[in-house]
């Protein structure tokens, strides 16, 4: 019996953000502790070209934060994006690509959730108070809070039972419309789309709040949700997990 193995790509600096004239691999390691919380097996992805191998060793794919994606009109002066490295969104598109061929469940958090939509047809806000200044704010304090409307209907809310709770709220981007891939499954007061959910019957997931960084019991029971969707494919396949 083994642990379902959880893949988690790295980000990459590639601008000498941690050291001048080197670029490198880095992560918060409360993803990892999450999903070993949760009883999964965390593996760190760096890039690299042999994505489908990589992809082939794996039992679920947790997309974690990351950098901005960019604008596709022009932002107001003063408004500066930190734009993912061309490399590695393509490594991460790869990798999500080769998990929905393999029908790997998949968990995106924040610029997550923001690139699985993408994929599947979506649209981004580039920045919140610009393209949406009716909104609320959303890049908040670590220890603040805001409410959630979930579809009840929904995996997200079998995953956190009655009493969801309110999330952390740390972005400035956000999803702007689903495409055809994809379906809402819960919104902020104000509207902006805070979860979504995969239309066919795989196990995908994404939410734009930080579960990983919540004390609350809520975080932990949709790294366990995710884990345990993890084990039964697995096991569908013949993984060797009991």
């Amino acid at each position: 019996m083994r642990r379902p193995r959880i893949g988690i790509p790295l980000t990459l600096d590639d601008r000498g953000r941690w050291r001048r004239d080197r670029a490198y691999h880095y992560i918060d390691r409360s993803y990892a502790d999450a999903v070993d919380r949760a009883g999964g097996l965390a593996l760190h992805l760096p890039i690299q070209h042999d994505v489908d191998a990589l992809v082939e060793g794996l039992d679920g794919l947790l997309l974690p934060g990351g950098d901005d994606f960019p604008s596709t009109t022009p932002l107001p002066p003063g408004v500066e994006l930190d734009l993912v490295p061309a490399e590695q969104l393509a490594f991460d598109e790869a990798l999500l690509l080769g998990a929905g061929e393999r029908g790997l469940p998949v968990f995106g958090i924040c610029y997550g959730m923001q690139l699985m939509a993408r994929a599947g047809g979506g649209r981004l806000v580039a920045h919140l108070p610009t393209e949406r200044p009716d909104a609320a704010r959303h890049r908040l304090a670590p220890d603040e809070r805001h409410a959630l409307e979930i579809d009840p209907t929904s995996r997200l809310a079998r995953a956190l039972g009655p009493s969801a709770g309110p999330v952390n709220s740390l972005h400035h981007q956000a999803v702007g419309e689903i495409g055809p891939a994809h379906r809402r499954v819960a919104s902020a007061p104000d509207g902006v789309i805070e979860a979504i959910e995969g239309a066919g019957d795989a196990w995908t997931l994404g939410v734009q709040w930080h579960p990983e960084k919540m004390a609350e019991p809520s975080g932990a029971r949709l790294f366990e949700a995710f884990v345990a969707a993890c084990r039964e494919a697995a096991i569908g396949r013949g993984g060797g997990i009991d």
